[in-house]
């Protein structure tokens, strides 16, 4: 084995032992203490995070910071890394917002000049656009970490119309049009409602998963796709052109699309009926360009936020 080859070998070893000794080392790897020792002092000048404690019961650990050691990728490869990172740029809020622009300031001077230049070609042409929402999520690490250490948590929560405060059991987070969602176990509610990240104020606490059973999918893929399965309202919408042309870019009602060849459309297809209010709101501003067929509680929230906005510009005060 080459010296090369054993120090990425011993990368590997360390970042699956955290805890090891120079005399397991050179056991392992055939080598005398003095080599193992030489080599530590390369991977630490070369910045792997490694620190030693002296006497009986010393040895080598690794700090929790750990570098992963050297992957080699395909000229493809490298693109689709920088291909997929394209599809975050635009979310106001990350996890790992800063360790994301590292990685990738990393990535970009280690490849050959050729590459970097095709890179910044698909960086400049090709782009997965997501409207500013103008919604920050300063607690969007610490939810995601709340989420991955499976705890509970008691938030300080803005929602539509008042705030409150709610004490969590997180499923997990997803994105969606440029904000961040949280699927949670309400213990107020007894049922899992959807916490916007950016509406959350204030964690009050983090605790252990509370003990008892509670109805929460064992993934967020599984929340999704039982919440995909959930349709229990039927609507049916009459579109002119301008109506087609706008539902094609709304995500929830393009799925039940149908354009005639003569002009117009028709939104046919189930829906989740905690989504009819969304609806109201958006073909509110549609005007005659959208006609609603059924159901009836639809055309009734349409008429009564219609009622409202009169009301609102049109009654004298």
């Amino acid at each position: 084995m080459s010296k090369a080859e054993r120090l990425i070998e011993m990368m590997i070893t360390i970042n699956a032992k955290k805890d090891f000794t120079v005399g397991e080392l050179a056991h392992e790897f055939s080598v005398s203490k003095r080599t193992i020792l030489r080599d530590l002092q390369e991977l630490e000048q070369a910045g792997f995070p490694l620190y030693s404690e002296v006497g009986a019961a010393g040895g080598y650990h690794i700090l929790k910071e750990r570098i992963l050691p050297p992957i080699a990728f395909s000229e493809n490869e490298a693109k689709a890394i920088f291909f997929a990172c394209q599809a975050l740029q635009f979310y106001r809020d990350l996890p790992f917002e800063q360790e994301t622009l590292s990685v990738l300031k990393k990535f970009l001077n280690c490849l050959p000049l050729d590459i970097q230049t095709s890179i910044t070609q698909i960086q400049n042409k090709v782009v997965f656009w997501i409207p500013d929402r103008h919604c920050d999520s300063p607690l969007l690490k610490s939810m995601f970490l709340i989420v991955m250490n499976r705890h509970a948590a008691t938030i300080r929560y803005s929602g539509a119309h008042s705030e409150s405060t709610r004490t969590i059991i997180p499923v997990g987070l997803y994105a969606m049009n440029g904000l961040w969602y949280c699927p949670a176990y309400c213990t107020a509610a007894n049922q899992i409602r959807v916490f916007r990240v950016d509406r959350i104020k204030e964690i009050l606490a983090e605790n252990p998963y509370p003990k008892g059973k509670y109805p929460i999918p064992g993934s967020i893929q599984e929340y999704l796709e039982k919440t995909e399965e959930k349709k229990d309202c039927h609507i049916k919408i009459n579109l002119t052109d301008i109506g087609v042309k706008r539902c094609e870019s709304e995500p929830l009602l393009a799925g039940g699309l149908k354009i005639f060849p003569t002009g117009g459309g028709i939104i046919d297809m189930e829906i989740n009926l905690a989504a009819l209010e969304w609806i109201a709101d958006y073909l509110l501003t549609f005007g005659n360009n959208a006609t609603v067929l059924e159901p009836a509680e639809l055309i009734g929230l349409i008429q009564q936020k219609i009622y409202e906005l009169h009301q609102h510009y049109c009654i004298s005060k």
